[in-house]
């Protein structure tokens, strides 16, 4: 199995451990006299099965990210680690630019005697290191999607 697919699937027993949940406190009580829509501790061993399942599989992912190099150096881990980094990074840059630039706040004065907003810092230059930021990211992430689809998944 690929680790692409591990990865699906992981998603896959994360959704179902949510459903489940849901349908278990649904069922948890009912009125007297009345029937449950389902069975709980039914929904509850079926849970636990599936949460094993999901714990194999996490484990599995997370020992062949730790495992498989990646081009340039390092290991997946290392690639995911910086690609969620770059993705803060570019989110403060982002959100730095857009409060320089007054985004969301009242940007134009209605009087002359209002006082004048002018931006602490220099959105252009700050808008040009999102754009490489993103750049970064794009390349991190194929380079992640990439692997996932090459490596295969250690037991």
């Amino acid at each position: 199995m690929k680790l692409a697919e591990a990865l699906a699937l992981r998603a896959d027993a994360s959704r179902r451990a949510e459903q489940l949940r849901s349908r278990i406190t649904g069922s948890a009580r009912y009125q007297e006299g009345e029937t449950p829509a389902e069975d709980a501790a039914a929904l509850l061993d079926e849970t636990d099965a599936v949460l094993d399942e999901l714990e194999t599989l996490i484990r599995r992912i997370n020992r062949t990210n730790a495992t498989t190099v990646v081009d340039g150096g390092g290991t997946l881990t290392d690639a995911l680690a910086r690609r969620d980094v770059l993705r803060l990074r570019h989110s403060v840059v982002t959100s730095a630019a857009d409060a320089a630039t007054g985004e969301g706040q009242r940007g134009f004065r209605q009087l002359r005697s209002e006082l004048k907003m002018l931006p602490a810092l220099p959105v252009a230059e700050l808008r040009r290191r999102a754009d490489d930021l993103a750049r970064r990211i794009r390349e991190v992430d194929t380079l992640i999607q990439r692997m996932n689809w090459e490596t295969d998944l250690i037991d």
